[in-house]
């Protein structure tokens, strides 16, 4: 598979993933990202904090797959 049709794939998978997330009926299983334990939230009369320090791993390590991917198919 070539890099380009993997970057296709890739953005075809990120299309249906947002919009599973955006039109999931009430019973289907959301993602939490945003959500996962780890993630620091302060929340204060008027001031607000969200840190995402879970997620941004999570998500790091999904692109650190992703180029492993790419590296392979392009060998």
């Amino acid at each position: 598979m070539n890099p380009g049709s993997l970057l296709i794939l890739a953005g075809l998978l990120a299309v249906g993933l947002g919009l599973w997330w955006t039109f999931a009926p009430e019973g289907l299983p959301r993602f939490p990202l945003g959500n996962l334990p780890g993630d620091i939230r302060i929340e204060r009369e008027g001031f607000r904090l969200y840190v995402p320090v879970t997620t941004c791993i999570v998500i790091s390590g999904l692109f650190w797959l992703a180029q492993i991917l790419m590296n392979r198919s392009g060998q």
